[in-house]
């Protein structure tokens, strides 16, 4: 995964890191591939920034779409494999969202420090986005590792989140360039169907789960005055689409909806993507974020829970955003908590979103991103 070529990377990637420290970064894939895409993102920027990363992952198999020309400056090693003697100590150590480092990894590496007389790293637990009452409180707290190799360590809990008080939002350096250099014309043109599309036709991006209010959007699109080109992304998007339809296959057109696929895509592609449409229907937290720095009106399909702990996780992202009434019922409607009518995607609708998100893009525009914070605090802690 660690490229050698001494041109930049088409995902934007700086080839030359100046001044390296050694960050291992570790991920568990539990389903769907966000945690990993969180990972590569931080891991990405790291390395853009002038780090060195070790990503430690049980499943690396989605970064040969999601990454596949790889990051120099970023390593990626199978969980459990073991440090080698030529292996540079680890100065910054991130479990992402709370797994736990494999103990031979922390038994080698409190060899290492005392070998070297070095501090143990700086052991951040990097949790998961919430914009609930409890980020605030819990962000940046020590917990003291009780037990295992590093017992007497200190391990600190750090929270992306969506106010100054939290750890902030992944937003590489130089994203706001990349957007304003975007070309959404061309994009629309290299991406219409063969049958074209009318001017006035509306874009949506449809990354989620199953989501309850899928049926009743499609519905909606096929009987809408104008045009929708719907753009489905792999996966469990695709299959969702296809159940409510009754197995129709994809491309397809009904009355005014227009399907496409859409096949894997690297990360760059897929801002891309949330850049380019009129409304993003997206889901987890990568895509989350990467919605809101589009700045387009999005739709938020969370991580459904058993316990519907999901539900209060959801009205408080809606209330930190401010979203208007016809915003939160469509939220409601699509995640499954109330059984009423779709809003209509008007065009004085999807306005009203936009404007409702674009205020709170600048306002996380004005905060610091995560990984600026990240740096500041580990750097305090050396």
């Amino acid at each position: 995964m660690v490229s050698t070529n001494d041109s930049y990377q088409q995902d934007g990637c700086p080839m030359r890191p100046l001044k390296p420290m050694q960050w291992d970064i570790f991920c568990q894939v539990i389903d769907n591939f966000g945690d990993i895409g969180v990972c590569w993102r931080l891991a990405r920027d790291l390395a853009g920034r002038g780090h060195v990363v070790r990503l430690w992952t049980d499943d690396a198999s989605a970064l040969a779409w999601m990454a596949p020309q790889g990051c120099f400056g970023v390593q990626v090693r199978a969980w459990g494999s073991a440090l080698q003697p030529e292996d540079a100590p680890s100065a910054l150590l991130i479990e992402a969202f709370g797994c736990e480092p494999p103990a031979d990894f922390l038994a080698a590496t409190v060899a290492q420090v005392q070998q070297l007389g070095q501090q143990p790293p700086v052991w951040i637990n990097l949790e998961y986005l919430s914009a609930e009452g409890y980020v605030e409180r819990c962000h940046r707290l020590p917990s003291l590792v009780l037990q295992g190799p590093a017992q007497g360590w200190t391990k600190w809990f750090f929270y992306p989140g969506f106010t100054p008080a939290t750890g902030g939002l992944l937003r590489e350096p130089d994203l706001l360039a990349r957007q304003a250099a975007f070309n959404r014309l061309a994009w629309r043109q290299a991406h219409t169907p063969a049958q074209g599309l009318a001017p006035d036709a509306l874009w949506i991006s449809l990354f989620c789960y199953e989501p309850a209010g899928l049926p009743a959007l499609l519905a909606q699109c096929q009987q809408a005055q104008n045009t929708t080109h719907l753009l489905v992304t792999p996966g469990r998007a695709r299959a969702a689409v296809q159940a409510a339809l009754s197995g129709a296959a994809l491309p397809a057109t009904r009355q005014q909806l227009c399907m496409s696929p859409l096949p894997p895509v690297p990360q760059p592609a897929f801002d891309e993507l949330l850049w380019a449409c009129d409304l993003n229907l997206v889901r987890g937290e990568d895509s989350l974020v990467r919605a809101l720095w589009a700045g387009q009106p999005l739709v938020w399909h969370i991580y459904p829970q058993r316990d519907n702990a999901h539900h209060a996780k959801l009205h408080a992202f809606l209330d930190w955003l401010q979203a208007p009434p016809s915003l939160r019922q469509f939220h409601a409607v699509w995640n499954g908590l109330i059984d009423a009518p779709l809003p209509e995607l008007t065009p004085t609708t999807l306005q009203t979103w936009a404007d409702c998100v674009q205020a709170a893009r600048l306002r996380l525009l004005q905060q610091q991103d995560l990984l600026t914070q990240l740096l500041g605090f580990c750097a305090s802690q050396r």
